[in-house]
């Protein structure tokens, strides 16, 4: 089954034409609102230097689980 989604309000202009695979090797400030100054911070504190790398972040990654399971009502 074939899953379509635009993206287009997560990215910076240059990537919204961009296939998933791309973005995923994209800087990390090819999301909307992340300077390259943003992505050089996250480079030196975390090693992330892709949208892969930060989705793939074990601190970020806890981070939203913690607060999914917040949202969700769990103690």
């Amino acid at each position: 089954m074939a899953v379509e989604m635009n993206l287009d309000s997560l990215l910076d202009k240059e990537y919204e034409t961009k296939t998933l695979a791309e973005i995923l090797k994209a800087p990390v400030s090819a999301l909307a609102g992340v300077s390259d100054g943003d992505a050089q911070h996250l480079k030196d504190a975390f090693n992330i230097k892709s949208v892969q790398d930060l989705g793939k972040n074990k601190y970020f990654r806890a981070a939203l689980l913690i607060t999914q399971l917040s949202e969700a009502g769990a103690k």
